[in-house]
């Protein structure tokens, strides 16, 4: 039987010019705010030990490219911005703004206030954005605040979004403030938004906006709230996105349901104990492979940290609709040689080790830790020479159908991208592929593209 070999959808690492024949340009036809349809009777919206870490981040950013709908395009638009003011009622502190009370604890003003809703025109057509570097101009151009920090959510809305129409399809660009979701919330915002643009009279699964459940303590955080000034003087250019993002390059690899079974196959070889799972043996490759490719000495150090939903985990567990933020960095260290040294199974049992080792006991103590102290993430916190994974194949992102198709790419902005950052997403065919999109420096870059045995050719 053949073996089969890992697709690298984009092998130039930014957008071919020579290709595309000129530079995009996106017009931007219209700025609006969208409130909720509906007043909410909530003053305020708390923020806890698992959201206020992320003040230093930027919004996190998606992109989402669909077929072009049989209806024009203001028509559409049109039923997008319906369709959002009613789930904003439902998700009203996403239509608010950052706040400190009288006490100076960091919440949300849920007053209503509205998001941005920016719809604009491309000469772009789908083909040439599908696999784009997300740091190239056009890409930033097709998706709000880019560079922008969290703590800019004090005058900025909570969510940015751009519609934008190509020649054959729609863009749709939201980011939205990382201090108040992640991104299993994320999704569940946008799967309630599609599912009213549908022409649902409810959602599915309406939010839990009760932040006690998951940590009731208040935390009064040592910041100095921005100001306009300050934003349009360069604020936004902290925590290192604005320096590091540009010297990224960001390629997406494929892995079908075949190679991901290989690779489950070779992490469980000679396995006597609990078997690894598909995400820990890919992991283990993941960490093989971006290792390998930096070049380290064997004594280097070198951390695998990922981002873990907490929700099942905490005791009690929280309920599935729970909206905020519910996850915490776990982190695998070992040594550049000693990784590298054994097979994928010796990466895939430290992996299900930090994972299993982080129940509700561990989830406990380290919010008690960061009360007592609270620190204020910044890059650097994912650890030397890294492998950061966030998000994940299991959130439907491809089922996010507003009325005319589902989309046909998913994508992560370059916001909140470092070297060795890794978005997860389920490939488009779904039945277990995984698409991984991957933000490295360029030169490592360039190795791992030609890592026969990450490529799984050899």
């Amino acid at each position: 039987m053949a073996q089969e070999s890992l697709q690298l959808v984009r092998p130039n690492g930014v957008c071919d010019q020579e290709k595309v024949g000129h530079a995009h340009m996106i017009t931007v036809l219209k700025k609006s705010c969208v409130c909720p349809a509906e007043p909410s009777d909530q003053k305020y919206c708390d923020l806890v030990t698992f959201d206020l870490p992320y003040v230093t981040f930027h919004y996190n950013q998606k992109i989402l490219l669909y077929p072009s709908p049989s209806q024009g395009f203001g028509s559409m638009v049109e039923s997008l911005k319906k369709s959002l003011s009613e789930a904003l009622v439902h998700f009203y502190p996403l239509a608010g703004r950052l706040c400190l009370d009288e006490e100076g604890i960091l919440k949300v003003d849920c007053n209503d206030a509205g998001v941005d809703f920016i719809e604009a025109s491309s000469d772009a057509v789908l083909s040439d954005l599908k696999d784009c570097d997300s740091s190239s101009d056009v890409m930033q151009d097709l998706i709000p605040y880019v560079d922008t920090l969290n703590s800019d959510g004090f005058f900025l809305p909570m969510v940015g979004i751009q519609v934008t129409k190509l020649i054959d399809g729609i863009v749709i660009g939201i980011a939205i403030n990382h201090l108040i979701v992640d991104g299993y919330s994320t999704w569940q915002f946008m799967s309630s938004w599609a599912e009213l643009c549908r022409g649902s009279s409810g959602i599915s699964l309406p939010p839990s906006h009760d932040r006690a459940l998951a940590r009731n303590t208040k935390v009064k955080l040592n910041i100095n709230p921005p100001t306009q000034e300050s934003y349009a003087n360069g604020t936004k250019s902290a925590n290192g996105s604005k320096t590091a993002e540009h010297h990224l390059r960001s390629t997406i690899f494929h892995f079908s349901k075949k190679m991901i079974g290989e690779i489950k196959t070779r992490a469980n070889k000679n396995r006597e104990g609990k078997p690894f799972s598909c995400f820990q043996a890919l992991g283990a490759h993941l960490w093989h492979g971006v290792t390998r490719a930096r070049n380290l000495a064997p004594e280097d150090i070198t951390v695998f940290t990922l981002f873990i939903d907490c929700r099942a985990r905490v005791d009690p567990p929280l309920p599935r609709n729970y909206f905020g933020n519910a996850i915490q960095g776990i982190y695998g260290v070992t040594a550049v040689g000693l990784l590298l040294s054994n097979d994928l199974s010796f990466a895939a049992n430290l992996l299900q080790q930090v994972i299993d080792s982080h129940g509700a006991k561990a989830i406990k103590k380290r919010n008690e830790e960061w009360e007592q102290n609270p620190k204020l993430y910044g890059f650097s916190d994912a650890g030397i020479n890294c492998v950061t994974v966030g998000s994940s194949p299991r959130f439907e992102v491809y089922e996010n159908d507003f009325g005319w198709a589902k989309p046909v790419r998913v994508r992560s902005g370059c916001n909140n991208k470092f070297d060795g950052m890794v978005y997860l997403y389920p490939g488009q065919e779904g039945g277990g592929s995984v698409d991984v999109e991957i933000a490295l420096l360029p030169q490592t870059m360039d190795w791992l593209e030609t890592d026969t045995e990450f490529l799984l050719t050899n």
